[in-house]
């Protein structure tokens, strides 16, 4: 009887700590814990349409030069880095900007127009932004 008794504890102890550690809370849904600061060059860019996803390279990437780049700093600025060839090669033009974040959406604000994206992946090393139908594939 008495070890009945400690397995019924022991049982009914697991399932409790179990369920105690059970994250479901949905306010934090999409939430992660890899942090959107740094430095993110652009990588590929496309659509999605119906489900279906078409990715190329960036058309705003001059050949032969860096990935053109958002650096989102911890202070919630942002510098917006663009490689142009059309004057000298490879020449970089930066905008400041400030950004925030909410749950799983990314908010850019640059030369005060707002652009609001949802994070569709982000870990240490890959963010994906959507825009409606338009999609951003960034790497650090």
């Amino acid at each position: 009887m008495k070890t009945r008794s400690i397995l019924y504890a022991l049982a009914l102890s697991i399932g409790l700590f179990t369920s105690s550690c059970s994250n479901n809370n949905d306010e934090n849904e999409g939430d992660t814990i890899a942090p959107i600061e740094g430095k993110w060059s652009i990588v590929k860019v496309g659509t999605n349409v119906n489900g279906v996803e078409t990715l190329t390279d960036p058309p705003q990437n001059a050949s032969g030069c860096n990935h053109d780049y958002i650096n989102l700093k911890i202070d919630n600025t942002l510098v917006s880095g663009d490689y142009d060839s059309t004057v000298s090669q490879c020449a970089l033009t930066t905008t400041s900007g400030t950004y925030s974040r909410s749950s799983d959406k990314l908010t850019l604000v640059v030369n005060g127009t707002s652009t609001t994206y949802d994070i569709v992946n982000l870990t240490l090393t890959d963010l994906k932004l959507r825009n409606g139908n338009a999609i951003s594939v960034y790497i650090r």
